[in-house]
């Protein structure tokens, strides 16, 4: 249990008084501003921890931001065009990538991507079940088959040591996820897939300048996809792209994003027409002025969450039942799309998830139960019944039963039902005494998890 609180007046005036910098490598485990006496939890009537609005999301700046994008607007030209190549070749050089394609979403991106590696009717591709929902429906979208990967509950990542357990000889690509903006563990995933032949498409869409050993995330695989809808670290409203350094494969991507008409390599006898079946992804021009003007602050916002997830993590890892985040080794840096945390009820007296995130809103700090096991949903049953899969795929392959028998993932569902907690990436844009609130919301409610289990 932390010891010797502090008030954050008396916190800050020893500090400062000592002239001392607090750094993560030396934090106190006090936590500054917490009371020894909380008083009732906010969700029985008591006062919040927190009153203070959260730092806003997304952030506009009308001084540095609209003059580019209103130069657009009264151009006229608002298709893709030149802001759109800028966008991507800044994208390409922020991420260490030889080639960028900006499209329309993250979801399309990752289709773009697996159609253009000839992924398709008949294959398998392996995938974590702990993701958004556009990664999996992307696969179903090429006409593959996705094969689940049981998760890490240490990192919540797609657990690598389990994807050989999963490969058949339908296995054809691995997509992993860097969930949560946390990285996966790229080293053994690549050394599997050189291993068997397979392709990696990397689900970056929660993954912008995060590393591992100074290499950014998107860049090990044989593409990187990324997402900049609103809620993202770089928000456009929508919006995607494709990194890689292999030109034949973005020269078919860029002409699959333009219904498929010649392009680079694709390009063929004059006056062909259009050389593959694509279809239309462009972004347009003002989304890219806004893309712009957010990779402006990339940098700096991905440090500050990085030092205060840090923080945030050396204050609470501490408080019994509350296991944070833990990062693969060779992770030089993380996103932080959200900052995550396992809860353990048994050490906050049995109370459930549902009512800890009840009462930890109720203290003022935002958070969610994050994501729930995707591949128990009927979405999956739906497509094997779809008239394409009926053709594509033997009857055994689409028992529904027998595939969720194949694809259970026990340490996924633990995590989703019982386990995960998100904290959102603003809040991380704020200060040190915003994380120390947030440490001392979570105190406070294993102080009186007893009063909550009776009352709630």
């Amino acid at each position: 249990m932390l010891q010797n609180r502090y008030s954050r007046r008396k916190f800050l005036k020893r500090n400062t008084q000592a002239g001392l910098a607090v750094s993560l490598g030396k934090v106190s485990m006090m936590l500054a501003g917490c009371r020894q006496d909380f008083g009732k939890p906010a969700v029985l009537g008591g006062t919040p921890v927190r009153s203070k609005r959260w730092p806003d999301w997304p952030v506009w700046d009308r001084a540095t931001d609209e003059h580019e994008l209103l130069k657009v607007l009264r151009s006229g030209v608002w298709s893709r065009a030149s802001v759109v190549a800028d966008f991507e070749k800044r994208w390409a050089e922020t991420v260490g990538s030889k080639r960028c394609l900006a499209v329309v979403n993250g979801t399309n991106a990752l289709i773009a991507s697996l159609v253009q590696l000839g992924i398709g009717g008949g294959d398998e591709v392996l995938v974590p079940p702990y993701t958004f929902i556009a990664t999996v429906i992307a696969i179903l979208q090429t006409g593959a088959m996705p094969v689940f990967v049981d998760t890490d509950l240490e990192t919540f990542q797609m657990d690598a040591t389990k994807i050989e357990d999963k490969l058949s000889p339908r296995t054809k690509a691995i997509l992993p996820v860097h969930i949560l903006g946390l990285p996966c563990d790229m080293g053994r995933i690549i050394g599997i897939a050189q291993s068997h032949d397979l392709m990696v498409v990397e689900d970056a869409c929660q993954g912008w300048l995060a590393e591992i050993n100074g290499k950014k995330v998107g860049t090990f695989g044989h593409a990187g996809c990324f997402s900049f809808q609103n809620s993202k670290n770089l928000a456009i409203g929508e919006g995607g792209a494709i990194v890689s350094d292999d030109d034949e494969f973005m020269d078919r991507c860029y002409s699959y994003h333009n219904y498929g008409n010649p392009y680079g390599a694709l390009v063929g006898e004059v006056g062909s027409g259009t050389v593959i079946a694509g279809t239309k992804l462009r972004l347009t021009e003002y989304q890219a002025a806004i893309g712009l003007a957010q990779l402006k602050r990339l940098e700096a916002q991905t440090a500050t969450r990085n030092i205060n997830a840090g923080y945030l993590r050396s204050l609470i890892k501490d408080i019994p039942g509350i296991v944070p985040y833990k990062l693969y080794p060779d992770v030089t840096r993380a996103a932080f799309h959200l900052f995550a945390f396992r809860y353990m009820k048994e050490a906050f007296q049995g109370l459930s998830k549902a009512n800890f995130l009840q009462a930890l809103r109720a203290e003022g700090i935002p958070c969610s139960g994050g994501y729930a096991p995707l591949n128990k949903m009927p979405y999956l049953s739906h497509a094997f019944r779809s008239k394409n899969f009926q053709k594509m795929y033997p009857k055994e392959l689409l028992d529904f039963n027998a595939y969720l028998e194949r694809n259970q993932c026990p340490e996924n569902d633990l995590l989703c039902q019982e386990q995960a907690v998100w904290i959102p990436q603003n809040t991380l844009l704020g200060t040190k005494s915003d994380m120390e609130d947030i440490a001392c919301a979570i105190e406070k409610i294993h102080k009186q998890a007893g009063e909550l289990m009776e009352k709630l």
